[in-house]
């Protein structure tokens, strides 16, 4: 990875990106308490253990912050917080950060339910993949949704990505091994810049 793209804010308007931090504990706890109900049909979940494999407890909040910082470090995962007017709003992680013949990484994404469709999670979003394709150097980005998530399918559209086609079964999420649509952008689909093409498409009275 670009030494200059880690650790680094991203920042248009209202909306940031920055790295999360321990001490984001207080503010992040309480954001996903508040959205519990409205996040979990969404949210990655550990499935059963296997005969052979060994049993796996969700991480800590102090656990979790290690684990992506220590992605981050190698080069593999850049760990964001979205900030909407200098309120701790919801999470983005670039992650799965392949090199060599590939250069790819999948974002992941979640926001509070208060500041939805305010336009926060498609800049969030275009912020983050610019960064990655300017900056970091990666050539394609991937967002995988489940097909009943319109909320985040609208996010993709809105940006136009590309949508590939259906990984059947391919994460275990609220409990069971679910669908995902994939959705992707090259670098060369987006010679302007998202975030620049973002806010040409944005409509007027968008807050």
């Amino acid at each position: 990875m670009n030494g200059s793209s880690w650790p680094v804010e991203l920042t248009d308007g209202d909306v940031a990106l920055r790295p999360i931090k321990m001490r984001d504990q207080r503010a992040w706890r309480e954001v996903n308490r508040r959205n519990r109900d409205w996040l979990r049909p969404w949210e990655a979940t550990i499935p059963p253990p296997t005969p052979s494999g060994p049993i796996v407890h969700r991480p800590t909040y102090r656990q979790m912050v290690r684990h992506l910082r220590a992605e981050a470090n190698a080069g593999r995962m850049l760990p964001f917080v979205i900030e909407y007017q200098g309120r701790l709003v919801g999470q983005l992680t670039v992650a799965g950060i392949t090199w060599g013949s590939m250069c790819s990484g999948h974002v992941g994404y979640w926001v509070d339910r208060s500041v939805a469709g305010r336009g926060v999670m498609p800049t969030a979003v275009a912020l983050a993949v610019d960064h990655c394709f300017r900056s970091v150097g990666l050539h394609r980005i991937e967002v995988c949704i489940r097909p009943e998530n319109a909320p985040s399918r609208r996010v993709v559209e809105k940006l136009g990505f590309r949508e590939e086609g259906l990984r059947p079964r391919y994460l275990h999420i609220d409990g069971a091994w679910r669908d995902h649509l994939v959705f992707a952008l090259t670098t060369e689909e987006v010679p302007e810049g998202l975030l620049r093409r973002w806010h040409q498409a944005r409509p007027r009275n968008t807050a």
